[in-house]
């Protein structure tokens, strides 16, 4: 399977003629090979616009919910962003083309230790890994100029928006049940924040101080 050829795919099918026109996002989507965050045997779906199980009870987003997340945080290509759920490590991988440093936190240390090895392998240098929850963010590290959360949160999570240097941006889906809102928050000052209604999405549960008690609670 040609993977370049399937990327380009991507790109044209489900990611333009969906509405994305980010053109940082669309050349580094069209660049990061997505089949190598998958298991072997998945690596052929690897470029349909669908969630892929990763293990652990994960899955590794739809390109179009990763293309729009990024987008969505309105990048120049300087930042610094914290993302909450490192899962596969893909979503990671994509932003580390785009930014200066990109700061992950995974509960889990089995997929947190699979993306280091896939970043390692790939050569990507400027993710930065830790496992904890990501509820409490990443404090010592902050301000971030853009948090991005691939889990959905029962409401939006206070910690990690005070985290966001002001100008920054928070994308986090949040609702009951299976299916949330992806949400995009921009701190505009010290106490004040603009808070936009994306799409509906569907994400596994955020798990955490202030997120889900566990997997099955949402």
């Amino acid at each position: 399977m040609d993977f370049s050829i399937a990327r380009r795919n991507m790109v044209e099918r489900h990611l333009k003629a969906r509405g994305i026109t980010d053109q940082l996002v669309l050349e580094t989507m069209l660049q990061v090979p997505r089949h190598l965050f998958v298991e072997g045997a998945l690596q052929s779906q690897a470029y349909s616009d669908y969630p892929l199980p990763i293990g652990e009870g994960q899955t590794i987003s739809q390109p179009y919910i990763v293309a729009l997340m990024t987008a969505s945080l309105a990048l120049k290509g300087k930042e610094r962003v914290l993302e909450i759920g490192t899962g596969s490590g893909y979503q990671a991988a994509v932003l580390a083309s785009i930014v200066s440093k990109v700061y992950s936190i995974e509960r889990n240390a089995n997929l947190a230790r699979r993306a280091r090895l896939i970043f390692d392998r790939t050569g990507i240098r400027n993710v930065i890994v830790k496992v904890g929850d990501g509820c409490l963010g990443w404090e010592e590290e902050s301000p971030f100029d853009g948090i991005l959360v691939t889990a959905g949160a029962p409401a939006v999570v206070d910690t990690l928006k005070y985290q966001l240097a002001v100008g920054g941006r928070l994308i986090i889906p949040v609702g009951p049940g299976r299916e949330q809102v992806l949400k995009c928050l921009t701190r505009s000052g010290e106490n004040e924040f603009q808070e936009e209604d994306l799409v509906r999405c569907r994400f596994v549960p955020l798990v955490g101080q202030y997120g889900w008690k566990d997997a099955n609670s949402s």
